[in-house]
């Protein structure tokens, strides 16, 4: 397979199948728990591994923080939700490079090292944007040429508001009137201004 036809590939697996994840219950997130809980101490490190999977597998991303937050609690469950969200990130990246960037190259000559040169800022105001979805992303990060290291740190910033309301959120289903849910809504509501913001401020000072 060339180039081209990979990078064709990759284009609509990572835009068909959220669209498939959203009209099927492919994956029940009360059954992932109940696994998880199985693992005992260990269950933060194997929901790291397991939701990083599912991420890169495009499955998403809030209901994975959630679960985190029922699982753990929101101070762990933020932190799992960060380390799964930069494990994923570098799986899809990783995958998105040796799919698509042969491909990217031939189509875009220089350009597609352009999106690198300014790497971690891309990626932090990509991950901040609301409505967003990351997972997908990486693999045009990838694809792109973008450096592990923009990727990792950009993520790693870029998740933790939206991972701490996520989480916030999920730990407190059973009483959303607590005062942890309603730090969650705000704190989603403030990550979403904040992306809003960085979306449009990088817009403003783009090269002309």
């Amino acid at each position: 397979m060339g180039p081209r036809a990979r990078l064709t590939l990759l284009t609509v697996v990572v835009t068909a199948v959220p669209v498939v994840l959203a009209l099927a219950d492919v994956i029940s997130v009360g059954q992932l728990r109940g696994t998880v809980r199985e693992f005992g101490p260990l269950a933060p490190v194997a929901w790291v591994l397991i939701s990083a999977a599912l991420g890169a597998a495009l499955f998403p991303g809030p209901l994975l923080a959630g679960a985190s937050g029922a699982l753990f609690g929101a101070v762990v469950g933020t932190i799992t939700t960060v380390c799964s969200a930069v494990l994923s990130a570098m799986v899809s990246r990783e995958i998105g490079q040796r799919a698509g960037y042969a491909g990217a190259a031939e189509l875009l000559g220089d350009r597609a090292a352009a999106v690198d040169r300014h790497g971690t800022t891309v990626v932090l105001v990509q991950r901040l944007a609301p409505g967003i979805p990351d997972a997908p992303l990486s693999y045009v990060f990838g694809a792109l040429g973008v450096s592990r290291r923009a990727v990792f740190v950009g993520t790693a910033l870029g998740t933790l508001p939206r991972a701490f309301s996520y989480t916030a959120i999920g730990a407190s289903l059973d009483d959303p009137g607590s005062p942890l849910g309603y730090a969650g809504v705000i704190g989603a509501v403030l990550s979403a201004a904040l992306g809003a913001f960085a979306v449009h401020r990088s817009w403003r000072l783009r090269p002309r």
